[in-house]
């Protein structure tokens, strides 16, 4: 009987340790995360949501989790390169930011789960099947930044009530940008307002679209969604300031630098729900079996500082429709 007990007794210590050992395991697994982004200076708010967003989660980098991040910064075609060598290195998940950044990814890579941010219709742009089933391995994000483009336009029309003229730069082969300037067109039509297209390929080429602008060739600068033109925010910002020019942009962060108003998302909320997402993949989930969310909570944020030093006042009726005025 004693033996019989002890052999049972034996193989309690026996599982048990087993089922120690797996966890400790489980729990000393390093995932590894790719980032892709175009170095848009929105987007480094998004990494830090992200990593919070992970670590309120209970991954937390350097102990769960390892991040590589690739800012290609105005060069489309790298991020086919860096995509390709993320999967190569075999990381667990590839993080992408912008719909053009993520289209780039699910061209180069072939098996690694993506998790994205994308500005336009994931669905219209050939990103996952559905919004309630993705298929393939893909989920993520929808900012409808596209979306909102006539909304900025209006927005821009009150703030500035005499508008007649808005200037935009966009890369004519961001396909984001080519649906965003569209609804602008429309809006711009609705409200007597002349949309003045400036196509820009290159840095190079929106450097010198913004010299080339002199007083009264417009009114105010409409942003559209295009990576490489939103990485040179703070030149558009300085530029618009020596202009008087009245921007208006799409996210919180770049009113914060010196932008005069925005309507959209806040970036760090959008890395906070891709983390959401990002955990469920890693530990085990199909990506292809979660939802895209789509971001409905949106802010129209005024920079009074940069009104007054444009000498723009700004009507009343508007600032009360402010969720948040920088001072």
């Amino acid at each position: 009987m004693t033996a019989v007990r002890l052999a049972v007794a034996g193989i309690f210590i026996v599982t048990a340790l087993a089922g120690a050992l797996a966890v400790e395991a489980q729990q000393a697994r390093l995932y590894r995360v790719g980032v892709l982004t175009q170095g848009a200076p929105q987007f480094v708010s998004s990494i830090a949501g992200l990593k919070d967003g992970l670590r309120e989660l209970g991954l937390e980098e350097g102990k769960q989790v390892v991040f590589h991040v690739r800012d290609v910064k105005d060069d489309l075609k790298s991020v086919e390169v860096a995509a390709k060598s993320l999967e190569d290195e075999k990381v667990d998940l590839i993080c992408t930011l912008a719909t053009s950044t993520t289209l780039a990814t699910k061209r180069a890579t072939k098996s690694v789960p993506i998790v994205f941010y994308a500005g336009a219709d994931p669905v219209a742009v050939g990103l996952v099947e559905s919004f309630r089933k993705p298929g393939s391995r893909l989920t993520g994000i929808h900012g409808r930044v596209v979306d909102l483009t006539a909304k900025r336009l209006e927005l821009l029309r009150d703030i500035v009530p005499r508008l007649r003229r808005a200037v935009t730069f966009y890369n004519p082969h961001n396909q984001a940008a080519q649906q965003s300037v569209t609804r602008a067109r429309d809006a711009a039509r609705r409200l007597g307002v002349e949309l003045l297209e400036r196509q820009v390929a290159s840095v190079d080429e929106l450097r010198a679209g913004l010299r080339a602008l002199r007083p009264g060739d417009a009114d105010a600068y409409l942003q559209v969604p295009d990576p490489m033109v939103a990485n040179q925010a703070d030149l558009i910002i300085q530029t618009a300031m020596a202009k008087r020019l009245p921007t208006m942009v799409q996210d919180k962060e770049t009113v914060a630098r010196g932008a005069l108003a925005s309507y959209g998302v806040s970036y760090y909320i959008v890395g906070q729900l891709m983390a959401k997402s990002a955990r469920r993949v890693l530990l085990g989930a199909d990506p292809g079996d979660l939802p895209v969310e789509q971001l409905d909570r949106l802010h129209f944020v005024v920079n009074l500082k940069t009104a007054k030093a444009i000498g723009l006042t700004i009507p009343p009726s508007v600032l009360a429709r402010a969720d948040e005025i920088i001072q």
